[in-house]
């Protein structure tokens, strides 16, 4: 197949360095936090925040270099959507799942990738993994019809990799795929309505018989076995395990959302006073530097797991290694670890702040809903995470899931 290669636009901003990058993104925190509640009251990240996050570079972690975007790296994916949402967690999810649609669109053959960023190096790109659809085979392609929900950052997506199962010609399906599609080819539906993550703008994308063709389609099995149709594969990002990456990118605004709990609850322990106590300031009580003690080393373990995990995929990346079933169970029982010990160190965090805490003019409010909303999410779920890696710890055969 002869490969059509599309423009590509010159690019000014060089690489940073994961520092460089939290840096700037940390300096957009007062800005974030201001737009944070009409992000909720919308229902979609502020359109002044996306377009500061944008310019700083936060939706250019996981896009080749080549195409404009930085190719970093497992790590800095956490570092950069936990920056994000240590001001606002809806903002940190969206950058976190655009950054993880942006690595899924580069393991796409090259003439896939250069249609997406080609001719615009600023193209974002949203995904629903669930083969929410149905497809018939076509000359040279899919037609697929379908609805996908909860599709993060939707209102800010170009284009989109979804979910289907692959037909043949006799209507039996022959694999699991991604189909990456242009916005322009998708309807919309806004369906979300939700306690938490309000601001992520997760809603429904919608498929009407819409052609895509094979080399815009992407086989989830061959990917979670580590084969990709990429041919730039001297690219390290882009051989990183498919689910480990897809699982523990999820982690990363957990990791900011309970350090901003913990700053919170830290600042005002010199002021707020204990009700009913003889204190007056919370920080003069044991009990309450107790708490806080107990919630900092939670969310530290949290981090020590995320980071162990993201060293385990990037380091098995640079040596040239896709990593066994064992290795790969680890990551997710990591994965689920630390969303378990953010959402324990937060309740202790509520309980240390007191009933304030529920009031809707304190952002711990919005933490709390947040990171419980995303703390459901399939992928991360503790108790599968530890499942999975249980039965792989004793060699069962019996997994629960493809999805390791």
């Amino acid at each position: 197949m002869t490969l059509i290669t599309a423009p590509i636009r010159e690019v000014s901003d060089p690489v940073p360095s994961s520092e460089e990058l939290v840096a700037r993104l940390r300096a957009l925190h007062p800005l974030l936090k201001k737009n944070s509640a009409q992000g909720e009251h919308d229902r979609r990240v502020v359109e002044e925040s996306i377009v500061a996050l944008s310019d700083a570079g936060a939706f250019k972690v996981a896009q080749p270099k080549r195409l404009g975007g930085y190719g970093m790296s497992m790590k800095a994916m956490l570092d950069v959507s936990s920056a994000v949402a240590e001001a606002d967690g809806g903002s940190g999810w969206v950058v976190a799942l655009t950054n993880v649609c942006a690595w899924l669109t580069a393991l796409y053959p090259e003439r896939a990738q250069n249609e997406v960023w080609g001719d615009n190096v600023d193209v974002r790109v949203s995904g629903v993994l669930a083969p929410t659809a149905t497809s018939v085979k076509a000359d040279g392609g899919q037609r697929i019809t379908g609805k996908w929900f909860w599709n993060s950052g939707s209102f800010h997506s170009d284009w989109a990799v979804l979910g289907f199962p692959v037909m043949d010609e006799a209507g039996n399906q022959i694999d699991q795929g991604l189909a990456l599609i242009p916005r322009s080819e998708l309807g919309f539906e806004d369906t979300w309505f939700v306690a938490g993550m309000r601001s992520s703008g997760s809603n429904a994308l919608i498929a009407d018989d819409v052609f895509v063709p094979d080399y815009r389609i992407l086989s989830v099995p061959a990917a979670i076995g580590g084969t990709y149709p990429t041919e730039n594969t001297e690219e390290e990002l882009y051989q990183a395990a498919f689910v480990p990456v897809l699982a523990l990118v999820l982690a990363g605004p957990q990791l900011g959302l309970g350090r901003a709990a913990l700053q919170i609850v830290r600042e005002k322990a010199a002021t707020k006073s204990i009700a009913y106590t003889m204190f007056t300031k919370q920080e003069d009580s044991t009990a309450f530097q107790l708490q806080l003690a107990e919630a900092a080393m939670l969310i530290d373990t949290a981090e020590l797991h995320a980071y162990r995990a993201a060293a385990d995929i990037d380091s098995a990346t640079a040596a040239g290694i896709y990593p066994d079933l064992l290795a790969r169970a680890r990551v997710r029982a990591d994965t689920g670890w630390s969303v378990d010990h953010i959402q324990k160190a937060i309740q202790v965090l509520l309980s240390a702040h007191g009933a304030s805490s529920f009031a809707d003019s304190n952002p711990m409010q919005r933490i709390w809903r947040d990171s419980g909303v995303a703390a459901r999410h399939a992928v991360v779920l503790p108790i599968v995470g530890y499942e999975v890696y249980g039965k792989a710890l004793l060699g069962r055969g019996d997994q629960i899931t493809p999805l390791i």
